[in-house]
């Protein structure tokens, strides 16, 4: 069941408290931490409430619902521009809808991708925002690239150079905790993240704005902010329980 507005006022604020109280203990700012509604299966007027709240983030699994609710510019409280956030994997057909669509897209595993991506990029005169996924959790389920091969792809991003994808920012990392419903059993995986993308960032050129972790969502976020993340990925606890039964197909 969708919340009302004030329903997810509520919400919100208690969200808020755990992120404020995990940044706390990480020694963190609140301002380090970037909140992305996922808006996945929610309709237009969940994502006006949650823009009247003061959301500037919104992710999307589906490229086809991101193109509804996003495709017009919108404006967030702050005055700045609303960002939609690709989270979920892209097929290859979708990816220049995607590159359309994005502000940034979380869930890039291939050479073959970025490739699709820049000569979209190149056509639009856009520059978009990369992270790669990892599967840090090593779960046959997820998506991303594998634990033992990450370094190696992103090592062969950077003996491409600066020139490779002149459209594409990469980012940083994203990753998805171990699904035990143990927010402690994805610390390793978290904290592994955050080691690879310190590295990466370090070497600078391709890498040079390689800050970002998007890791952490409901169950495992206090973990992930311990650990570094700079978004955590929040839907059914701010939007309440999506109805899979029904497509959202209301353009915002």
């Amino acid at each position: 069941m969708e919340f009302t507005l004030d329903e997810m006022r509520s919400h919100l604020a208690a969200l808020e408290a755990r992120i404020d109280e995990a940044c706390k203990v990480a020694g963190r700012s609140r301002e380090s931490v970037k909140l992305v509604w996922v808006s996945k299966f929610h309709p237009a007027e969940a994502v006006e409430n949650a823009i009247a709240l003061g959301a500037t983030d919104f992710g999307e699994n589906r490229v086809q619902e991101a193109e509804l609710k996003f495709s017009e510019p919108r404006t967030a409280k702050d005055g700045s521009r609303v960002r939609c956030h690709v989270i979920g994997p892209v097929q290859s057909n979708k990816l220049k809808k995607a590159a359309i669509v994005a502000d940034c897209i979380h869930s890039i595993a291939s050479v073959e991708a970025l490739e699709k991506l820049e000569k979209v990029c190149a056509a639009q005169e856009k520059v978009l925002d990369i992270l790669f996924q990892v599967n840090a959790g090593e779960e046959e389920t997820k998506s991303g690239l594998d634990i033992h091969e990450a370094e190696g792809f992103l090592e062969s991003l950077a003996a491409r150079g600066e020139t490779a994808f002149p459209h594409l920012r990469f980012r940083g990392l994203m990753t998805i905790g171990k699904n035990t419903g143990v927010a402690e059993d994805s610390r390793e995986c978290f904290a592994f993240l955050r080691n690879l993308q310190q590295k990466f960032l370090a070497k600078g050129g391709v890498f040079a704005n390689f800050d970002q972790l998007s890791m952490g969502m409901t169950g495992d976020l206090e973990v992930a902010i311990e650990e570094g993340s700079t978004m955590i990925r929040v839907g059914t606890a701010l939007f309440g329980e999506r109805d899979y039964s029904k497509p959202v197909n209301d353009p915002v």
